[in-house]
C-alpha cells in the first residue's frame, strides 16, 4: 500500500504544520528544544499554574486552535469540532507529536465529549460542549475504586436520591489530572439490589471543590504527581446531571471507554518516538552507544517497530469508523492491546543522565515513556535511573 500524503492530505499536513509555526507559544517551543515535558508540565497544568507566562501559553494555543475547531478535531462540524477524516485526524496528531506541540482539551475533549455526543440529553450538549471546545473546562475521570479495577462493575460509590438531587459517598482512585480539572464525571452505583452492571448511572459533577468531594494526590515511585485518589462524602449533584438512563450508566461508561481504548495519540506518539530512535541508533553517537550488534536485541527492535505499525493501522480503522459517525467496539478493544505491545518501546531507552540531556536531545524524544523509563534491557548503555 502507499501510505504517502495525496495532494489533498499534503496540503492539510502543511497547513498543520504552518499553524504549528505561527500559533504554538514559546513556552512549548522551549520545552519541546529540552526534549519535551512531563504530563504535569502540560497544557492542564499551564492552565492552573501560578506563573502569568505558562497560564498565557495555555490560553493562546487553545485559542489558536480553536479557531478551526481543532481543540476536538474528530468532533463533528455541528457540535463544534472540525469533522476531520480519518487520515486528517492521523496527519494532525502525527504533526502535533513531531512538534512536541500539547493537545488541549483532555479527557473533556477525547472521552466525556464524544459520549455526550451520543447520550447526552440537549440540554447537557449545550451546558457542557462549548467550555470544552474552549479548553477553559478541564473534566476528570471518576471510574476505578479501590476494590473495582478490572471488575469496574464492582464499584461501590453509592449515589441515593434526594429529591432533584444525588447524595454520593464513597471513594475513586487512580484519578489522573484531578489536580488540575474543574469539574469531574463518574460511575457509581444508584440501585444495590440490582444485578452489579445494571444498577449504575453515569454522574456528572459540576465542581469538582463542591463541598465534600476531596482530591487527595497519588505520589510515584519517581516522585510525580500524576494520579489522585477522591473521596466523596455527601456531595450533592443535580439528578439532571445523569448522562443516560437511571441504573443504565454501564452502557454510558462503556461507550466512553470505547473511545479512550481508540484514541490515536498513543499509536502515532510510539510511531514518531519508533521514528526518532532509528534515526538515532544511524549516527554516529547512537552507533557507539547501542547495542545492536547483539542479535537478540535486533529482534526486539523489530518486533517494537512492528508493533507500533500494528498499531498505527488500527487506530487509524478506528479513526475511520469516528468520522463516519461509528462507535468502535471491539475494533477499539482491538487497538488498545496492540498498543501495549508497542509500549514495549522504551526498554531500548536508557536514560542516560537527566531526563533532558544530550542524548535526549540529540534523539528528540518526546513522549513520557520513552524519556523517563528506564529499563534493564536497552538498546543504549550505560543505563542509569
Amino acid at each position: 500500500m502507499d501510505w504517502s500524503d495525496n495532494p489533498e492530505q499534503a496540503a492539510f499536513r502543511a497547513e498543520v504544520q504552518q499553524v504549528i509555526r505561527d500559533g504554538l507559544p514559546e513556552h512549548y517551543q522551549e520545552i519541546a528544544r529540552q526534549g519535551g515535558g512531563m504530563f504535569e508540565e502540560g497544557w492542564q497544568a499551564d492552565r492552573k499554574s501560578d506563573d502569568p507566562s505558562r497560564r498565557g501559553a495555555a490560553e493562546d494555543w487553545s485559542r489558536a486552535l480553536a479557531e478551526r475547531g481543532w481543540v476536538a478535531p474528530h468532533w463533528p462540524k455541528e457540535y463544534g469540532g472540525a469533522g476531520l477524516s480519518s487520515w486528517e485526524q492521523y496527519i494532525y496528531k502525527e504533526e502535533l507529536a513531531k512538534a512536541a506541540a500539547p493537545v488541549v482539551g483532555g479527557g473533556g475533549v477525547s472521552l466525556l465529549g464524544p459520549t455526550l455526543i451520543v447520550h447526552g440529553t440537549d440540554d447537557q450538549k449545550e451546558k457542557y460542549l462549548p467550555g470544552i471546545l474552549s479548553g477553559e473546562v478541564a473534566w476528570a475521570q471518576g471510574y476505578s475504586e479501590p476494590g473495582a479495577g478490572s471488575d469496574l462493575a464492582g464499584l461501590q460509590t453509592r449515589a441515593m436520591r434526594d429529591g432533584d438531587e444525588f447524595v454520593v459517598n464513597g471513594q475513586k482512585i487512580w484519578t489522573s489530572g484531578a489536580q488540575f480539572a474543574d469539574k469531574l464525571f463518574a460511575l457509581v452505583r444508584t440501585d444495590p439490589d440490582a444485578p452489579k452492571h445494571r444498577g449504575i448511572s453515569f454522574l456528572l459533577f459540576d465542581d469538582i471543590k463542591s463541598p465534600g468531594l476531596t482530591v487527595r494526590p497519588l505520589i510515584s515511585m519517581s516522585w510525580k504527581h500524576i494520579f489522585n485518589e477522591t473521596f466523596f462524602e455527601d456531595v450533592r449533584t443535580s439528578a439532571s446531571n445523569i448522562v443516560g438512563e437511571e441504573n443504565r450508566g454501564w452502557y454510558v461508561g462503556m461507550t466512553l471507554l470505547d473511545y479512550e481504548r481508540s484514541s490515536v495519540d498513543s499509536a502515532v506518539n510510539d510511531r514518531v518516538s519508533m521514528e526518532h530512535l532509528m534515526e538515532y541508533v544511524k549516527t554516529e553517537e547512537g552507533a557507539e552507544r547501542s547495542r545492536l550488534d547483539i542479535p537478540s536485541v535486533r529482534g526486539d527492535l523489530a518486533e517494537a517497530w512492528i508493533a507500533t505499525e500494528v498499531a498505527a493501522n488500527l487506530s487509524l480503522r478506528v479513526a475511520s469508523m469516528q468520522g463516519a459517525g461509528l462507535i468502535p467496539n471491539y475494533e477499539a478493544s482491538m487497538a488498545a492491546p496492540a498498543r501495549a505491545g508497542a509500549a514495549s518501546l522504551p526498554r531500548f531507552v536508557g536514560a542516560l543522565g537527566s531526563r533532558r540531556g544530550p542524548f535526549l536531545r540529540s534523539m528528540s524524544v518526546r513522549t513520557p515513556r520513552l524519556r523517563h523509563e528506564c529499563r534493564r534491557k536497552s538498546v543504549f548503555f550505560p543505563c542509569r535511573a
